[in-house]
């Protein structure tokens, strides 16, 4: 749902200070493929600020998988998928021990 709370905010929705584990998938400098576990500090429908040791170039392409929850069985199957979603750095803040990436998701998050 679009945040119409402030016309300075350049962000169409309204990020949420909440830690989301999340696994990065792409491609390295050197065309390898990686796998990484990070967390998310925040998180909109439209975007993400990661924390990762890996460094990011800005527009790399990559996919970010939310794991699903522990849930009883008896829960239905469709809530305890992961979901999988494509994303590309928009911004990267250099740190000696691990680096802050805006994403950007190619779709907006919608509640399924």
């Amino acid at each position: 749902m679009p945040d119409s709370t402030s016309s300075a905010e350049r962000r169409r929705w309204q990020r949420l200070p909440v830690p989301v584990p999340m696994f990065i998938r792409g491609v390295d400098e050197q065309g390898k493929n990686f796998l990484e576990f990070s967390t998310a500090i925040n998180i909109s429908a439209g975007g993400a600020l990661l924390v990762t040791r890996r460094f990011l170039p800005n527009s790399s392409k990559i996919s970010v998988e939310i794991p699903p929850p522990a849930l009883p069985k008896h829960m239905s199957a469709q809530t305890s998928k992961a979901r999988n979603i494509r994303a590309k750095v928009i911004s990267v803040t250099l740190s000696d021990r691990y680096h802050l990436c805006g994403l950007a998701f190619s779709r907006p998050l919608t509640i399924q």
